[in-house]
């Protein structure tokens, strides 16, 4: 079916005017079927990693070859600024897969299915036509329902790269039906055995399109990349307006002082361009002046790796497609009914569950992460609703990184800075998820 003929459905229409009056949580109204995505939000971490020579090559760039590996400055002054700008071309990489690819294989963006309290995805890329790249294995763990956060590691220990984070989305519908969503949580990158870390914050975006029957996301505002040797990066989203611009447009300035990041002229490097396709970079230097405009990054030339994921009949009950084939199969099915019935069964089990435990007095315990409140004292623990919580370390290094440039550690809409308005609200709490890798190790029921 069309988007013009759904636009022109009974069943759309319907849906928009629930949707014009829908107040509350977003998430929990119903879709039509043709909306509807048959993969869980859990799998979504995977974008991250999509294109796997990107996501390896800052851990190659060492003091001997940085000059040879950084393809957009030959010239480019130190190893810890190449690899800043292999960081930054990885993340632009990660924009298509994240926000275009969907559209652009099915036509328009779908809703995915809600995580379930303690769902999980394992998958890795094995990585067989390149075995130079190592094995790299991705988790993901819906570590709370309410509200709904996913957390998530990617590893690759040929090469020493540790990635992880966690995501909570809030959604809201204007006038216009166009739906925002502001993205909570952050993510950290590490590198060269730890040696070099980099704390990325997520960008707010926007679905336009839903009138028309054929949704697709904009990203807008601002994003950051700190890094731990004292470069910052940050990079403005904009989108094609009514009369000129182009969509999915951005513009990412790199400073060697985050102090100095709302002066334009004391950046290093500007990059422009759009990240679901062409980008160009250009080296401002204060003796030569700017240099000519190069390609930075071709976001359509990269192959996507697959990722390999057990069959279902050897994945665990909790793993995410095991859990949801019977959804899956009605919706792409069409079955309105049968989506219904199936979804409605898991969400009734996952009912008695949590009313069980509240009956004995237990919590659910998460498997790979763990609940780091930032108001506790250094490595202080608590209990918050018979739940365990620890402080941070000492050597804490999201910390470091988030007063590197003023970045609020509250749990506000991420990349808000600490002198914002979202940061001075009252009652905020500072709860951030962590990977524990020994939890991984030991787990003896899941494998990837």
């Amino acid at each position: 079916m069309s988007a013009s003929s759904i636009s022109k459905s009974g069943t759309w229409t319907s849906f928009l005017k629930s949707l014009a009056s829908f107040n509350g949580d977003l998430s929990k109204l119903s879709a039509p079927p043709f909306i509807l995505s048959p993969v869980s939000l859990s799998e979504y971490p995977r974008y991250w990693a999509d294109h796997q020579e990107v996501f390896v090559e800052p851990s190659l760039i060492d003091n001997e070859n940085y000059k040879q590996r950084c393809s957009c400055d030959k010239n480019v002054e130190s190893p810890e600024m190449a690899r800043m700008l292999a960081v930054i071309k990885w993340f632009i990489c990660t924009m298509r897969s994240q926000y275009a690819s969907r559209t652009e294989k099915q036509g328009n963006e779908k809703k995915p299915l809600n995580p379930f309290l303690g769902e999980l995805f394992v998958g890795k890329w094995s990585n067989k036509d390149d075995p130079s790249l190592g094995e790299t294995i991705l988790l993901t763990e819906q570590v709370s329902h309410h509200p709904p956060i996913t957390g998530y590691s990617i590893l690759n220990d040929k090469h020493n790269i540790r990635f992880h984070g966690y995501n909570h989305l809030k959604t809201s519908i204007s006038k216009t039906l166009t739906l925002n969503v502001k993205q909570y949580g952050h993510a950290m990158l590490h590198i060269r055995d730890d040696d070099e870390t980099y704390l990325i914050t997520l960008p707010p975006l926007h679905i336009e399109g839903i009138l028309a029957a054929s949704p697709y996301a904009e990203l807008e505002g601002r994003t950051f990349i700190q890094s731990s040797t004292g470069l910052l990066c940050s990079i403005d989203y904009s989108g094609k307006g009514y009369f000129s611009g182009k969509k999915n447009t951005f513009k990412a300035r790199i400073f060697k002082d985050p102090k100095q990041v709302d002066d334009k002229t004391k950046a290093t490097y500007t990059i422009n361009g759009q990240w679901s396709k062409q980008s160009t970079i250009v080296k401002h230097d204060p003796k030569l002046g700017d240099s000519e405009p190069k390609l930075f990054f071709d976001a359509e030339l990269p192959k996507v790796c697959e990722l390999y994921v057990k069959p279902i009949e050897e994945q665990h009950p909790l793993e995410s497609r095991k859990a949801w084939k019977d959804v899956a199969d009605a919706i792409i099915a069409g079955d309105m009914s049968l989506i219904s019935k199936h979804k409605t069964a898991l969400e009734e089990k996952q009912r008695a569950m949590r009313k069980e435990e509240e009956s004995e007095g237990r919590v659910w315990q998460t498997r790979w992460f763990n609940c780091v409140n930032y108001d506790l004292e250094e490595s202080a623990s608590s209990s918050e609703d018979g739940s365990s919580m620890i402080g941070p370390t000492e050597e804490d290094q999201y910390l470091a990184l988030a007063k590197a440039f003023n970045l609020s550690t509250k749990n506000v809409p991420s990349g808000t800075l600490a002198h914002e308005k979202h940061h001075k609200k009252a009652d905020l709490t500072s709860l951030h998820w962590r990977f524990v890798r020994e939890n991984w190790d030991n787990d003896k029921d899941i494998i990837a």
